[in-house]
């Protein structure tokens, strides 16, 4: 089909997609229909956001209602009903002592408002000099020039590099091919990285460090799961000099590791969590940031008339997405889905590392419903080997996806053995079949 041509496609090879658009129609439950009539069976919920499932019928009625009755209303100096009752569930769903929650419209603004958020925070309690932010090698934060700075990944930091954070630094990350290839679930190798964080704090002096953010487990740089007591030593010496723990949850919530947080699954309680994605679904743009009671009450100086945090935007708490995210808090605890995931997440494993000693592949990674295989690079053209099978399994009707050389898996909660069966087969005939 001939399209037009004025849409520039976000992370995509604009050049080589147009050659031969992908385009979706719809969707529903597991699948979605492209413009050909084509059905592809979603291997990685959205973009790690649709957990239940596509056009799951609760949250299309509830975002139908909603629409109808309130479209819209002022986020400044007012609020509406859907948010404050949102709020309410996603405190009662989160570790004990984070009861405050900030609505944001994305992760990367999730991101810089947890930034801000700590900054402020030292600031209110006569710490101002505490500016410092540290992230992670290989850590993904989001777009936002705050996150992109705390964040580790090369390409997104490379052609904006002049316009960086001033005071960021970063800590090792934590992979080692040579000592945790094919690990299943947490390698135990590794706890000792933590003790990176110890050789920045005598560099720059804990009085100047603001907070320290990382992913529990490393998404978009290819299924990086932490060490065993790797996160309980970080909470360590952050408690020990006084610097806030940020964990960046918008991939690991809701169930994608099989607990309501990766917080709770690793037994590490963060001062705060970052969101979005599965808080809706995936069905209407919405993050939110989760603070512990503390970090807030802070904050609540000055005459009552006054501004504590001047931070928001426009659509935070927007009514639409907030009565689609209550929706999707009411499916996951009716439809049982974390400990569905929980109990699906041997197969995965199991089906995952059966591509063992297939051709290319150099490693593979698993925890909860999150995966990652690494080939080997094509001498000369990194990322190309993945990109052809990420093409190759679209072509015989399966959607994953490739960062890189890394090829990654995020099945719906409620997937079955089957379907697992028939993603991984297919990436196994796509690795065979490719050069």
């Amino acid at each position: 089909m001939n399209h037009d041509q004025a849409f520039w496609l976000p992370y995509t090879a604009n050049r080589a997609f147009w050659k031969s658009p992908r385009v979706i129609k719809a969707a529903r439950g597991h699948y979605y229909t492209a413009e050909d009539g084509q059905q592809l069976l979603d291997a990685f919920s959205g973009l790690w956001t649709s957990g239940l499932g596509h056009c799951h019928p609760a949250i299309v009625s509830a975002v139908q209602e909603q629409v109808a009755t309130l479209d819209y209303s002022m986020g400044f100096q007012m609020t509406n009903d859907r948010a404050i009752a949102l709020a309410r569930e996603v405190a009662d769903l989160a570790p004990a002592g984070l009861d405050r929650v900030f609505f944001t419209n994305s992760g990367s603004e999730s991101a810089d408002t947890a930034l801000k958020i700590a900054l402020a925070y030292h600031r209110a309690r006569g710490e101002g000099q505490r500016t410092r932010l540290i992230g992670r090698e290989r850590g993904y934060h989001g777009v936002n020039f705050g996150g992109m700075s705390v964040g580790g990944i090369p390409g997104n930091r490379k052609v904006f590099s002049a316009t960086m954070l001033p005071g960021v630094d970063h800590i090792r990350h934590t992979y080692s091919h040579a000592d945790m290839a094919f690990s299943h679930g947490q390698p135990t190798w590794g706890c000792e990285l933590a003790e990176d964080l110890e050789r920045l704090v005598g560099l720059h002096d804990a009085s100047n460090i603001a907070a320290l953010i990382v992913e529990p487990v490393s998404g978009s740089t290819g299924i990086l799961v932490p060490p065993v007591g790797y996160l309980q030593r970080l909470r360590e010496i952050c408690d020990k000099h006084g610097i806030l723990l940020i964990f960046d949850e918008v991939i690991t919530a809701f169930g994608r590791v099989g607990a309501p947080f990766a917080s709770a699954r690793f037994g590490v309680t963060p001062d705060i969590i970052t969101t979005a994605k599965g808080l809706t679904n995936g069905v209407v743009p919405m993050g939110a940031v989760i603070v512990r009671e503390e970090v807030y009450q802070a904050l609540m100086q000055g005459p009552d008339n006054a501004v504590e945090l001047f931070h928001g935007y426009t659509y935070s708490g927007h009514p639409l997405a907030a009565a689609a995210g209550l929706a999707t808090m009411k499916v996951y605890r009716e439809e049982d889905s974390f400990a569905r995931a929980l109990a699906l997440e041997p197969v995965f494993a199991e089906t995952i590392h059966a591509l063992k000693g297939e051709p290319h592949v150099i490693d593979i990674r698993n925890f909860g419903l999150m995966g990652g295989i690494e080939l080997a690079p094509r001498p000369g053209a990194p990322g190309a080997r993945g990109y052809e099978v990420f093409l190759k399994c679209f072509e015989a009707g399966v959607v994953i996806r490739n960062g890189g050389d890394i090829l990654q898996f995020s099945p719906f909660l409620d997937s079955t053995p089957d379907e697992l069966t028939r993603i991984f087969e297919t990436v196994r005939d796509a690795l065979r079949a490719v050069a």
